[in-house]
């Protein structure tokens, strides 16, 4: 799973759990249930589908909804989310967004171009507090490399400000991530990790534009997600405000396995409200 924290202010901004958290193949992960029922007979099922079955139905692309009993005894899905070969619908190919502080792209991180950066990142003890990477650039590494071989759903990349690299941001399938076992996730949440890498983009509401900006792009260019999501560390009230900042909302307090978290929510309904 992602790292622990968001701090857009105070250099991180951090959404989910631990790297090495993150499920492999084989393992469990506990989804809220769905229901499946209204079938056309009298008689229905009443089913709890369990976690690893949904995830299954979300790679699919087949929503767990209602389901009708053909002739042969087979089920047939009422209704298909749109089909994709990749989680987060290419984040290589948003492009760059216009914000308030300049043109900002998001750059999916090449380890062999982007480590010793994104190491000296790490090993900024306002960063390191909240991330725990800070180390040899070994350790930076094997966190990247984990998101690179875990099938595209989370894509670390580079936050591009007028063309000069300043932050690390890591967009995730919230709803595929272990982070799912701790809230009621919803088909297609997108969750963010973010770190200011330069102090001198931190503390002047760079991060909450940023972020404003990430939002827009995830909702135009992700149709199926109707919701992003944030669980920065409950001390971390930099990182809390920069996400009120962007307009996420604070929805409950959340016991992850690394820390007590503020779970945030920005909804697609509120998305011209906010």
């Amino acid at each position: 799973m992602p790292p622990t924290d968001a701090n857009a202010n105070a250099g991180t901004a951090r959404v989910g759990i631990r790297a090495d958290a993150r499920p492999r193949t084989g393992e469990n992960n506990t989804h809220p249930g769905a229901r499946v029922g209204s079938l056309d007979t009298h008689d229905t099922l009443d089913l709890r589908l369990s976690g690893e079955l949904l995830v299954l139905f979300q790679e699919a692309g087949v929503s767990a909804g209602t389901a009708r009993l053909g002739s042969e005894g087979t089920t047939t899905p009422a209704s298909f989310l749109p089909a994709t070969d990749d989680p987060l619908d290419r984040v290589a190919d948003w492009g760059p967004i216009a914000t308030p502080v300049g043109a900002f792209q998001l750059v999916p991180v090449h380890p062999e171009r982007d480590l010793p950066l994104v190491s000296r990142w790490m090993n900024d003890p306002a960063v390191a507090e909240f991330w725990a990477l800070a180390g040899p650039q070994t350790v930076t590494d094997e966190h990247l490399r984990a998101q690179l071989a875990d099938d595209g759903r989370s894509v670390p990349c580079l936050g591009v400000l007028e063309g000069i690299p300043m932050s690390y941001w890591e967009i995730y399938r919230a709803d595929l991530d272990p982070l799912a076992r701790y809230y009621h996730a919803r088909p297609h949440d997108t969750g963010i990790h973010l770190l200011i890498g330069g102090v001198a983009d931190r503390g002047r509401g760079v991060g909450s534009a940023l972020l404003k900006a990430v939002v827009d792009l995830v909702f135009a260019k992700r149709c199926a997600c109707a919701r992003l999501v944030a669980e920065p560390d409950l001390r971390n009230i930099p990182s809390i405000a920069a996400f009120l900042g962007a307009g996420f909302l604070f929805s409950a307090e959340v016991d992850l396995p690394a820390k007590r978290a503020a779970l945030m929510v920005r909804d697609r309904s509120l998305r011209h409200l906010l």
